[in-house]
């Protein structure tokens, strides 16, 4: 786990890396999960085209191993319906094909790199760097504006706005908002927060973190349909308005 320190192999919260593995052989997808998480990443499987397209519209992953044959949906397709609610996340193909036109095909499809089985499990995790350190570098260069529903925020400027209405944050404010919104529809803990936006345990003092909280919705969610939720026992989620 040598790597797991490097800022571009970490999300930018400094939580791990989501990878959703899709294949629909359970030896082959629970071999790449064990050696995934080995690496310290956060790793969903879905063994069908139907179950891959969802579980990635929950879980946003940072990047994607695909299978190009699947039971129900082809590789193709299932990669086709992942970018258009998700147009730059970075995929790579597992294939039993290896001429030089299927290679060609998978990266004409959209694809960002391919590996033909049998494979080996190192291979694997050095192409996912590879792709994962080049998708940081063109998103850091392009995405400095976090989005989620109506709720907008520019990083740079500080600048965030509910409906195009301005919403005036205090520095600890703007971060615990910037962390529910580059994690939306996740639940995070009271423990998650405090170590990630306060930098350190509280000793007991998770009420901080309920009062914070309660400081964002009536900013946020005032007079509006209301973004924040608590999940009980839990922790809290931030999740477009319904």
């Amino acid at each position: 786990m040598s790597d797991l320190t490097q800022p571009d192999l970490v999300r930018a919260d400094g939580s791990p890396l989501r990878v959703l593995v899709v294949d629909d052989e359970p030896n082959i997808a629970e071999l790449l999960k064990m050696a995934l998480r080995y690496e310290g990443w956060d790793v969903s499987v879905a063994h069908t085209g139907g179950n891959a397209v969802t579980t990635a519209k929950d879980v946003h992953p940072d990047v994607v191993v695909l299978d190009w044959m699947l039971p129900d949906l082809d590789g193709p397709e299932v990669l086709r319906r992942m970018r258009a609610t998700d147009d730059d996340v970075p995929v790579l193909f597992l294939t039993a094909r290896d001429s030089v036109e299927d290679r060609i095909a998978g990266l004409t499809v959209g694809g960002d790199d391919y590996v033909t089985k049998p494979f080996s499990l190192e291979e694997v995790v050095a192409r996912l760097r590879a792709l994962v350190r080049r998708s940081g570098a063109r998103r850091a260069s392009a995405r400095s504006v976090l989005s989620v529903g109506d709720l907008t925020m520019d990083e740079d400027s500080r600048e965030v706005a509910r409906g195009g209405d301005e919403i005036l944050l205090t520095p600890t404010e703007f971060e615990l908002l910037r962390y529910l919104m580059r994690n939306p529809r996740r639940v995070l803990s009271k423990a998650q927060i405090l170590d990630r936006v306060w930098n350190y345990d509280f000793g007991g003092q998770a009420n901080v973190v309920e009062l914070y909280i309660s400081y964002l919705r009536k900013k946020v969610d005032a007079g509006r349909p209301p973004m924040i939720h608590t999940m009980r026992g839990a922790g809290y989620v931030l999740r477009p308005a319904s």
